[in-house]
């Protein structure tokens, strides 16, 4: 890419707002920052419908057996790699449930791997290195919407069927014409020109967390807006499962920790159990036959005693 076409990018541009940050005080250095991290919702609330449309395709993929993918370079990895390993302790979902992929391998996590952004054969080996098929939804973040590594994955990804995305922070990108849907959030220039992991990076954080927690809503991982598929792995956690359980029932606590032990530390089946005043092999089938919606479960068993 010659320095003309970076400098067409308008994440590589310069924002007049900030030229004379170089010689401001601390509070006005942070203030204008913030001024301009305050822009970032109001262009991601423009582009609801798009990110719409790919949380459904996403829903549609987890139910079909399909899996999530994200795949970046540098910053934008980096912030897939966040997303995709909130997942399984937030809402126990499996680890293949929803991955990340950056350019460079788990080295490039904490050290820029040299070239890797740029080799467009790489992004479509990885493609083949994590056997993605035809079920599976994969999104390619790159601010600009060039990255070579990111447009060599989505072109393998959409040969081989799996539906694309591309999402960027410019409007017009070679990355859209390779994807079946497209996020395009354009935030301006940078503070620091150049510097995506600022208002480029934060876009992509906001965005990655609507659809991944919309997801995860929409098949069952959410009742009320309570996370009662969180995995209880340290004392945290229990604690959070008890509380749930306590929350959604009116429960005591000692009730609640004794539901959390019979229910072998699910606070949805100890909801049901509580709600439903049923067993756990009860409270599992209803929740089976209502496909892990905890209220679907409650609302069927009130229907048939009714």
């Amino acid at each position: 890419m010659g320095v003309e076409n970076l400098q067409s990018i308008i994440t590589e541009q310069q924002n007049r707002k900030t030229l004379q940050i170089d010689r401001q005080s601390t509070e006005e250095i942070l203030s204008i920052i913030n001024e301009e991290d305050q822009t970032v919702p109001h262009h991601i609330k423009k582009e609801i419908g798009s990110i719409s449309a790919v949380v459904d395709q996403v829903v549609a993929a987890f139910e079909n057996g399909g899996r999530l993918f994200y795949i970046g370079a540098g910053t934008s990895g980096r912030i897939g790699i966040l997303d995709a390993s909130e997942c399984p302790p937030t809402y126990g979902t499996p680890p293949e449930m929803v991955q990340a992929i950056i350019a460079g391998g788990e080295e490039a996590i904490f050290r820029a791997v040299e070239g890797a952004e740029d080799n467009e054969q790489l992004g479509a080996d990885d493609i083949e290195k994590y056997k993605i098929t035809k079920k599976d939804v994969v999104i390619g973040i790159t601010a600009s919407g060039r990255a070579p590594y990111v447009l060599g994955a989505l072109k393998k990804a959409k040969a081989i069927g799996a539906t694309t995305v591309s999402f960027t922070c410019a409007k017009k990108t070679i990355l859209n014409e390779v994807a079946d849907y497209k996020i395009n959030i354009e935030v301006g220039p940078e503070v620091i020109t150049g510097s995506t992991r600022m208002k480029a990076g934060t876009t992509q954080k906001l965005v990655l967390n609507m659809i991944t927690t919309s997801s995860m809503i929409k098949i069952g991982k959410v009742y009320q807006n309570l996370m009662v598929d969180v995995q209880p792995l340290n004392k945290k956690l229990v604690d959070r499962a008890k509380r749930i359980i306590q929350n959604v029932t009116g429960c005591t606590m000692e009730e609640a920790s004794k539901l959390f032990e019979q229910s072998n530390g699910n606070p949805k089946l100890a909801i049901i159990m509580y709600s439903c005043d049923v067993d756990v092999q009860t409270a599992i089938n209803l929740l089976n036959s209502s496909h892990g919606f905890v209220y679907k479960a409650i609302k069927a068993y009130n229907n048939n005693i009714n």
